[in-house]
């Protein structure tokens, strides 16, 4: 599965978080670090939510071109 990923430019940081798991948040020093950190912390959240024995969200998310 593929989610989509928020990306936000911080004062010191760059933040990211997935709108289709709620509580999947991270951060970074560089947009690279944040890339980094966020796939990490989908796949800790998957793997909790199947610890728990809770239904994984499908994404429903969708990425567009700027407008």
């Amino acid at each position: 599965m593929k989610y989509a990923i928020v990306i936000e430019k911080g004062e010191n940081n760059f933040s990211a978080y997935v709108p289709d798991l709620p509580g999947c948040v991270s951060t970074g020093s560089t947009i690279e670090e944040v890339k980094i950190n966020i796939h990490d912390a989908i796949e800790f959240h998957i793997e909790g939510l199947k610890k728990d024995r809770e239904e994984i969200p499908l994404p429903v998310s969708l990425i567009s071109d700027s407008v």
